[in-house]
């Protein structure tokens, strides 16, 4: 892929616990592809990634996620990993930030535990997406049909189940937001 995302404005949201490859593989994707990706964070200075079954690396947290506006980014990565959506589901800037991309038509990817974090939006009614079987509940009373596939693509909401999936939801992420910003450069 050329660098189709020049001058797209990527957000991923995490906290201390986010799953390490599906952040870093979306991360290490879109800035080969020319996107500029800010991570967002509760946390202060550094999130600690989860990697297998143990504490991973640190990153740099480049935004707090009080500080930050939806209409900021054109594009929205949402990793999974249980400790990481614990935290970010509790604060009230993720539902509004999540909320902003929903309503404005924006694109989404999220993947694993991190589509639960759409579940908190309340603006899923009529949409089909994917989710780890340990969310099911969450995504139903949402209003979203659940799809059993590994990847679901509805409009600009793009799901993954689990990290099996994550070549190919990667890949895919990419193809949305470059349609999606071939679109806006266009307008």
């Amino acid at each position: 892929m050329e660098k189709e995302l020049v001058g797209c404005n990527v957000a991923i949201i995490m906290a201390s616990g986010f799953e390490e490859t599906e952040m870093t593989e979306a991360q290490r994707a879109l800035l080969k592809a020319g996107a500029t990706v800010k991570t967002i964070s509760t946390d202060q200075g550094l999130a600690n990634g989860w990697h297998g079954k143990g504490w991973g690396h640190f990153f740099p947290i480049d935004l707090q996620i009080g500080d930050v506006l939806g209409a900021d980014f054109d594009a929205l990565v949402l990793p999974g990993g249980e400790r990481s959506v614990n935290k970010l589901s509790l604060n009230p800037h993720t539902k509004r930030i999540v909320g902003h991309f929903l309503d404005a038509g924006k694109p989404i990817a999220a993947i694993d535990q991190g589509v639960g974090l759409l579940a908190q939006a309340r603006k899923l009614n009529g949409r089909q997406m994917t989710a780890p079987e340990s969310i099911h509940e969450a995504i139903g009373t949402s209003g979203a049909q659940l799809v059993d596939e590994a990847i679901v693509l509805d409009g600009v909401l793009l799901t993954g189940r689990d990290v099996t999936a994550l070549p190919e939801f990667v890949a895919q992420l990419l193809k949305l937001f470059a349609e999606c910003h071939q679109v806006k450069r266009a307008a």
